[in-house]
């Protein structure tokens, strides 16, 4: 008696890559520069004598602990 046994390998699933065109892509990074950049400026530089907004400090002050965390001296 022979019997055949069908060896059936399990299929990976395909990754979906998805298709960006030029424009796309440089969109995407632009919005990714510009939100860096307002990150860094807030950590980083924001400190109620440059601020934009003036002399308040509230977002000095929300973003101290993470100022010294990232190394950023601001007293």
């Amino acid at each position: 008696m022979t019997s055949t046994t069908a060896s059936t390998k399990p299929v990976a699933p395909a990754l979906a890559v998805p298709n960006l065109s030029v424009a796309s892509a440089a969109l995407w990074l632009s919005l990714t520069v510009l939100l860096a950049a307002l990150a860094y400026y807030f950590l980083g530089y924001d400190q109620g004598a440059v601020s934009v907004f003036g002399s308040d400090t509230h977002v000095h002050e929300f973003v101290h602990d993470a100022r010294h965390f990232l190394g950023f001296p601001c007293h």
